[in-house]
């Protein structure tokens, strides 16, 4: 007898790949990584920041891809300026005086400058409050990246990078994709800025 579970768990294995090929099948969202990757490495190099947000698990991963930076990732190495906007406390003070919509927005004003980078992440392209993040950075003149899903939403047209999803319609596939898509970033410019962590 096939043990519980075991049906469903290969299943979700399963349609996990397929996502994962349905990326790596369109050679614009290869070179859309490699244009963020692109994007990072020169806001470093550049004096800049990376800054990220997002709601939920898109917050965690958001606080991940910071910390990847600001810690280490494969080898030792300064650390490098990365921060997710993620502090309740400040979160909960923005929202309680102008509104949840406004707490990434308004945190962007605060850290954010001309060179720095935003990394948005939403599985739907909706969130109120990462459109209007992201419409704070084009004010600003601070480039935007949004990795997506579900089409994109708002924010597709809105960022100045937009990677988006391919077929998943869930949010646990997309963000699946998405810590893939930072992970790779990460790597990828560590290996331009500090080849000797990879020999």
């Amino acid at each position: 007898m096939t043990p519980p579970h075991d049906d469903a768990v290969r299943a979700s294995f399963e349609q996990a790949r397929a996502t994962l090929d349905a990326f790596l099948a369109d050679p614009d969202l290869i070179q859309a990584v490699g244009r963020f990757a692109a994007l990072c490495q020169a806001t470093l190099e550049g004096g800049g920041k990376l800054l990220s947000c997002g709601n939920g698990g898109s917050m965690c991963d958001a606080m991940h891809f910071a910390e990847e930076w600001t810690g280490r990732f494969q080898g030792e190495r300064s650390a490098l300026p990365a921060l997710a906007f993620s502090d309740p406390s400040q979160l909960s003070c923005i929202a309680n005086d102008f509104g949840y919509e406004e707490v990434f927005a308004r945190s962007l004003q605060a850290h954010g400058r001309a060179g720095d980078l935003l990394v948005c992440l939403s599985t739907s392209g909706d969130s109120p409050n990462t459109v209007r993040a992201i419409e704070e950075a084009r004010r600003m003149g601070i480039q935007s990246v949004a990795l997506l899903g579900k089409g994109g939403g708002k924010m597709k047209d809105l960022a100045d990078l937009a990677i988006v999803v391919p077929m998943a319609d869930t949010s646990d596939r997309i963000q699946e994709v998405h810590i893939k898509v930072l992970h790779i970033v990460i790597e990828a410019v560590e290996r331009a800025m500090f080849p000797t962590n990879y020999e």
